[in-house]
């Protein structure tokens, strides 16, 4: 069990993080001691979000609002923010993936949006804080991303394509800021109780005549844990990740999936 004050004098950025696993990770480095900054696009869920986040070691928790469909008004966004003199320790790259279907049917206007959404986003986000990283000698770089990076997942065309430019992407970043002692990894989630895998199932309920209860219950079924994971489960792996103790721990995809993804 961490300490709640592993994370002290550090500042964590935190993406999506009014709801599923970006909210549940804001929560639990929070309860390690950093002080979270949330960005999200949703104003009125930020400001409820930011009231409820632990108070543990006197952190000065703060959000701003920011929609990753816009890259251009997200950098402008992100350099105002730095000029505050506030340097991120701690980069949580996350956000909602992209409609499902198959790739064959996915028109370019799918694929060019995605890849703005999350690798040009994330890039955006990390070009404006790695330098204050270095700086300030303590950098985490984690990407929420997907098993799909090792095993294309079926009916999730777009999303396949563009999670693996995102490993490909991090792994490259990892190789060239280590030096600095910044690790960039990414955790990849399996079926997780969100909005999103609501969003999936219900695609899915509407297509095949399923109730949705019955395509969760086959979900659980493909991990040999038999069960969903709840969000905090992959928030306690990207907390591991941004702590100290994975100081030597950088370029890896983490699968959080209970088993389900059956490559090494």
């Amino acid at each position: 069990m961490f300490s709640s004050c592993i994370l002290s004098n550090k500042i964590a950025l935190v993406c999506g993080s009014t709801q599923g696993i970006g909210k549940a990770s804001a929560m639990k480095l929070a309860e390690m001691g950093a002080t979270i900054v949330l960005l999200a696009r949703n104003e009125q869920k930020l400001k409820e979000t930011l009231l409820e986040l632990p108070q543990t070691a006197h952190q000065n928790h703060q959000y701003f609002v920011a929609d990753f469909s816009n890259p251009d008004a997200l950098k402008a966004t992100i350099n105002e923010f730095i000029k505050q003199g506030i340097t991120i320790n701690i980069l949580v790259n996350n956000t909602g993936g992209p409609k499902g279907g198959p790739i064959k049917d996915a028109t370019t206007e799918e694929f060019i949006n995605t890849f703005n959404q999350h690798l040009i986003c994330n890039h955006i986000l990390v070009q404006a804080l790695y330098p204050g990283m270095i700086e300030s000698g303590y950098g985490r770089i984690i990407n929420v991303i997907s098993t799909s990076v090792k095993q294309p997942l079926p009916n999730l065309g777009v999303s396949n394509t563009i999670r693996g430019a995102v490993a490909s992407w991090s792994k490259t970043l990892a190789n060239e800021l280590g030096e600095y002692g910044i690790t960039v990894n990414n955790v990849l989630p399996g079926a997780t109780n969100t909005i999103r895998l609501q969003g999936i199932a219900d695609a899915k309920s509407q297509k095949t005549g399923e109730t949705v209860s019955e395509i969760f219950d086959e979900m659980a079924l493909e991990s040999p844990m038999k069960r969903i994971a709840q969000p905090e489960e992959i928030a306690a792996a990207i907390a591991f990740l941004a702590s100290p103790e994975a100081s030597y721990i950088n370029g890896i995809n983490l699968p959080v999936d209970g088993g389900r993804t059956k490559s090494l």
